[in-house]
């Protein structure tokens, strides 16, 4: 087996490389889904592109941290390659699009040492595709017919919140387990944190630096509720400690601030004041929990000025996913990484990512595996060991054949 997947290697890792070169931002993922359409097709018995409808931005759960996204002529890829109908379909999730990059250098693939592929995505998660692509040549190759259907989704917008997988579970789907394609180190990852990602605006009353008594400075009602939010994230962190699996971590569930901006010169108070972002969660708080938790935190411990003028927004909300350790997944997720010949961590992960979607509404027992080190996805030197490909695509094929 693995003879045959070495030997197959190589042309995943050209179709790894030209996936790379697609600068496929959420909202500009067409050409690359096209592309992967053309050369997947040959390789199951079905794939469909399934058109996005501009109504999905009015779904409770749609994500916005992308203002604007239009959806005419864009569409998420459902593929089905035909089992022998002895077990339930399995399903597959990963996406298409990525984040952006520092320079358009970053979308030309470089391969070095014949073992690592760097490119924007090369990681997170175009390497998942392409072990996709590895799986479904050899099935094809070696002429295996799996027990279940296999049905695999591609997907755009994970990045800015999960939208396209969104549309995937509101069209519905039936699977007996699934597995999200994320770079784990091959790991399994049966719990996953969630989290919400926040736009706090404060307002103030601005005016000359030489009339300080009758101005509010914005700027330092924003400081003031950062440092509310970073208190209430410590209470949260040690109220949610003795989660098995996330206990592991120091912190599984950081609170991030990514973006501030306030006034347009140096010598007057601004009137606004905006900073931007994320809040992680464990399973024993919800996202609608966390969202009014943080509210009410600002409210309360707020001067009498930020509490009456201070406005909180979310754009991107998702909860955690735990799947039992004895679930059978996880057993059988566990025993074809042993076939493969090493035995698997079990852990967290420690980011959010579309799984909670899959297993909490859909219903489907889920579990997050792949390729590649979270550490590399998103930096200026992403990459992908493809001796890590290789494994990935042979556990799956175990997993498929058990």
């Amino acid at each position: 087996m693995k003879q045959e997947i070495e030997n197959n290697l190589p042309s995943a890792i050209d179709f790894l490389c030209n996936l790379i070169r697609y600068k496929s931002l959420s909202g500009a993922e067409i050409e690359c889904a096209a592309f992967i359409y053309e050369q997947m097709a040959p390789l199951v018995d079905e794939i469909e592109k399934i058109p996005l409808k501009q109504s999905l931005t009015k779904d409770p759960d749609y994500s916005t941290p992308v203002p604007d996204l239009q959806y005419e002529g864009r569409f998420n890829l459902r593929l089905v390659k035909k089992g022998t109908g002895e077990r339930e379909p399995v399903l597959f999730n990963t996406h298409i699009d990525v984040v952006p990059a520092a320079s358009d250098a970053a979308f030309e693939p470089r391969v070095v040492e014949q073992h690592s592929v760097f490119g924007r995505g090369a990681c997170d998660a175009k390497g998942q595709i392409a072990t996709l692509y590895l799986l479904l040549n050899l099935l094809k190759a070696e002429r295996i017919q799996p027990k279940g259907d296999i049905i695999i989704h591609l997907v755009v917008e994970e990045e800015n919140g999960g939208n396209g997988t969104l549309a995937a579970v509101r069209r519905g789907e039936q699977a007996g387990a699934a597995i999200v394609l994320e770079p784990s180190a091959l790991k399994i990852l049966p719990s996953v944190r969630g989290a919400v990602w926040f736009r706090v605006i404060c307002r103030g009353r601005s005016g000359h630096s030489g009339s300080a008594g009758q101005t509010i400075s914005a700027l330092k009602q924003a400081i003031e509720a950062i440092d509310i939010l970073e208190r209430y994230h410590a209470r949260l962190l040690n109220e949610s400690r003795g989660i098995a699996l996330f206990d592991a971590f120091e912190n599984p569930m950081p609170i991030t601030f990514g973006k501030f901006h306030a006034g347009n010169w140096p010598a007057t108070a601004p009137e606004t004041a905006i900073f931007e972002g994320v809040l992680g969660l464990l399973p024993n708080k919800t996202r609608f929990q966390v969202m009014q938790e943080m509210e009410d935190a600002i409210r309360t411990n707020g001067n009498e000025w930020l509490k009456q003028n201070f406005q909180l927004e979310f754009m991107y909300k998702h909860d955690a996913h735990v799947l039992p350790l004895d679930h059978p997944l996880v057993g059988a997720m566990t025993a074809a990484c042993k076939k493969t010949g090493f035995e698997p961590a079990i852990s967290a992960m420690v980011a959010s990512c579309d799984s909670w979607m899959i297993n909490n509404q859909l219903k489907i027992p889920t579990v997050v595996f792949g390729p590649g080190d979270l550490r590399h996805a998103h930096t200026i030197d992403e990459r992908i060991d493809t001796r890590q490909m290789a494994t990935a695509a042979e556990v799956l094929l175990h997993f498929l054949l058990t």
